[in-house]
């Protein structure tokens, strides 16, 4: 049912009677209070008076609603300061008033109810005619901006001001085109009646669903007020003549009790013919009346008066006193069968019971810093309830107990999500003391990583700032990827959540793997480039440490798992595996495939590789070290046919080899070294370094140490750069020893680089 507006005291000249208007409300006792009501009066009419702008839809009348929403207030038993926040809203809403001069004339409690309201009012701002239409197609989007009026709901009272602007609202639209109309309606039809109906406000719900129903679907508003028109005379005749009749039996029980007709609801009556898939005729609750009695005992001995006098319907009994509703709703239902065979729907219920039935938490509401009954909880316990309260699930059957919702109170569970918007105004929850780089990583990892920096409400902001419900958030991104190390130190507070946390760590190990990675392979390469072993697959090598995958490989080289000594050998025995398998299978000089020796390395027939060379097979076989390369034990070889040395032993990469083996291929026999040890090797070895006095010495006194004999030195140094040029040739058994060697001199000081000659 709709409410009618109510006139307000007026003057002469047509002005608001101010004085008369304060008389009729609740409260405002005290002087202070009423000079504080008439000063917030006078500022919201000046605002009116001095507004010159028109909308389209006329000119905005400030002190008008505020008047109204005051009203609404007043009839919700709401304390003084919401009241005369109420008259003042409107317009520090349109900026006529800015919100600091009211903290000043009107005290900082209304100026702090007026900016939580606002704060709620960004909702309204972003729903455009076409984001409502998303927002309606979207159930998580309607039930996230619902979660966030409740998070914004730091005072009880700010929602049940904000519930008294919208109604306000919703009543002027009235002579608005059908566009406003049904904007404003579809908007307190989704958000507003559902919270009034959370916080039990039974006499806003109602109001707002009707209004709403009559612009949504004014077709079926229209058949259902009619109908509800034509049986009114009969309907009420009925209803007199049954209340007297139950008035007497009561009273003959000794019952005091209080009875009414109960108004339906059009749109209630509507959802009820749709879920039923009933005709509006067979609806129970069309006859219905209200009792009212003193007691809770009194509650069930109406109950049984009733049920002895006439026929009851069970399967239409509900006691919402044993068991209430999750918004405190109590009270007995019951459908009998009537005078006249009629069905008749009756509520028994307390004079307390209905009270809070019509203003739900208004009906005990006690403001911070006058809660002294020992019978209520504290103010903060009341704001945790309403949050527990305002949890936007539907309740099994409209039936959840409170005795379950109490335990789940007094577990205290913490509110530790907030609602904000992003830039086309879509609602996003994210965790309790998050920072734009949380936001960021909520929205797509990619969107954290090429974070920049952010903007709050369209204001520059650092990325440490924790948000606030409510804001608009937008992240400003660079072209690559490039997160700070930083935001993971606790004590700067860039992050915050659990989930930025989590992708910043994964995306720095990354990161650091691949540092390893590279760090691994250049370790390899300059150690096989140094000794010319320059032939090698990496993955042979990976393979026989145990990883399949190279990058596993080149990681724990870079993480000190794996020496590169070790590496050095297993080339070695690799290049001798590959002499081997080329001597059995290979007529020619063909480079043995990888995958072949791979093969041969998992079946592990491999063999420990030697030092001395046979050809095909057979040893003992005249052979001379090639003077060109110096080939060593451990380096792959071929041999090459001369006319009067016998068979030249070559290393594989050797260039002066690759020129005969074009010429005359047919000279090129397959070679390999021999498990036993018999002689030395000479090898060339270039080093590179600063001048300085004893450096040629420093190095030879090292080769003698190492009981390696020195063939040949020839030193050249730069006079521009200072930069000495050694080569020197040097005995060894294996490139083993040779890995050692050049490892020992690369660390004698001035020394800049060490490799072996090509």
């Amino acid at each position: 049912m709709v409410q009618v507006r109510k006139t307000f005291p007026r003057l002469e000249d047509g002005s608001l009677d101010i004085d008369a208007w304060i008389g009729v409300l609740t409260g405002f006792e005290v002087a202070e209070q009423r000079e504080t009501m008439r000063c917030a009066c006078e500022m919201a009419s000046d605002a009116e008076r001095n507004d010159t702008y028109v909308s389209r839809y006329g000119k905005i009348k400030c002190f008008s609603a505020g008047l109204e929403m005051a009203s609404i207030l007043s009839e919700l038993q709401l304390d003084e300061p919401a009241l005369i926040a109420a008259v003042i809203y409107r317009a520090v809403r349109e900026r006529h008033i800015q919100l600091e001069v009211v903290r000043k004339k009107l005290g900082d409690e209304v100026a702090t109810l007026v900016e939580g309201v606002l704060r709620m009012a960004a909702i309204s701002a972003f729903r455009s005619d076409s984001d409502a239409q998303v927002l309606g197609q979207n159930q998580k989007q309607t039930d996230n901006m619902r979660k966030m009026l409740v998070s914004m709901v730091d005072d009880v009272r700010v929602g049940v001001l904000k519930l008294a602007e919208r109604t306000q609202a919703i009543r002027s639209v009235k002579n608005h085109p059908e566009e406003r109309q049904r904007k404003v309606a579809q908007e307190v039809f989704d958000v507003y009646a559902p919270l009034a109906h959370r916080l039990g406000i039974g006499q806003i719900k109602w109001e707002l669903e009707d209004l709403s129903f009559r612009y949504l679907q004014p077709k079926d508003y229209s058949h259902i007020a009619e109908l509800l028109k034509e049986k009114r005379i009969d309907r009420d005749a009925y209803i007199e003549d049954t209340i007297q009749q139950v008035n007497n039996k009561l009273q003959a029980q000794g019952i005091a009790s209080s009875i009414s007709g109960r108004a339906k609801h059009i749109y209630s009556i509507w959802r009820k013919m749709t879920r039923k898939d009933v005709p509006f005729d067979q609806l129970y609750d069309l006859r219905a009346i209200r009792v009212l009695v003193d007691r809770v005992s009194d509650c069930y001995a109406a109950l049984g008066a009733i049920h002895t006098a006439w026929r009851n319907i069970s399967s239409e009994f509900d006691d919402y006193i044993a068991n209430p509703k999750a918004n405190g709703y109590r009270s007995l239902h019951t459908a009998v069968i009537g005078p006249e065979n009629k069905v008749l729907e009756i509520q028994i219920r307390t004079e307390d019971m209905h009270e809070e039935a019509e203003l739900g938490i208004c009906a005990h509401w006690l403001y911070k810093g006058t809660d002294t009954n020992t019978k209520t909880d504290s103010y903060e316990k009341k704001i945790g309830w309403l949050r527990e309260v305002l949890e936007w699930h539907e309740e099994a059957g409209g039936n959840a107990h409170l005795g379950d919702f109490q335990s789940a109170v007094s577990r205290n569970i913490e509110n530790d999500r907030i609602y904000v918007l992003t830039p086309q105004g879509h609602v996003v929850d994210i965790q309790y003391g998050s920072t734009p780089v949380d936001f960021a990583y909520h929205i797509h990892t990619e969107v954290g990583h090429k974070c920049r920096g952010a903007k709050v409400n369209g204001r520059m902001v650092p990325l440490n700032t924790v948000l606030k419900n409510g804001q608009q958030i937008e992240i400003l991104t660079g072209k690559e990827p490039r997160p700070n190390r930083d935001w993971l130190r606790p004590s700067l507070g860039y992050v915050n959540s659990t989930r930025a946390k989590n992708k910043l760590r994964a995306y720095f190990h990354r990161q650091e793997r691949d540092d390893k990675i590279l760090t691994g392979k250049h370790l390899v390469e300059k150690e096989l480039k140094r000794l010319s072993l320059t032939s090698i697959d990496y993955k042979l090598i990976a393979k026989e440490f145990g990883f399949n995958k190279v990058d596993d490989f080149f990681a724990a080289l870079a993480s000190s798992d794996i020496g590169t000594t070790q590496v050095v050998r297993k080339a070695e025995r690799l290049f001798n595996l590959a002499e081997e398998i080329q001597g059995s299978l290979f007529t020619n000089a063909a480079q043995v495939d990888n995958q072949e020796l791979l093969d041969y390395v998992d079946s592990g027939k491999t063999q420990a590789g030697g030092t001395e060379v046979s050809v095909a097979g057979v040893a003992n076989l005249m052979t001379t070290q090639a003077g060109c390369c110096k080939p060593v034990p451990g380096d792959r070889v071929i041999g090459y046919v001369s006319t009067q040395r016998g068979i030249t032993v070559h290393r594989r990469d050797c260039e002066e080899f690759a020129q005969m083996e074009r010429a005359q291929p047919e000279r090129v026999l397959p070679v390999n070294w021999d498990a036993v040890t018999k002689d030395r090797y000479s090898v060339d070895i270039q080093i590179e370094g600063y001048d300085r006095t004893g450096l040629l010495g420093d190095i030879t006194g090292l080769l003698s140490r190492s009981h390696v004999n020195v063939s040949g030195i020839n030193t050249h140094t730069d006079p521009h750069t200072q930069i000495a040029n050694m080569r020197i040739s040097i005995q060894i058994n294996d490139i083993n020893q040779l890995a050692q060697i050049m490892g020992r001199i690369a660390t004698v000081a001035n020394v800049i680089n060490v490799e072996r000659c090509r």
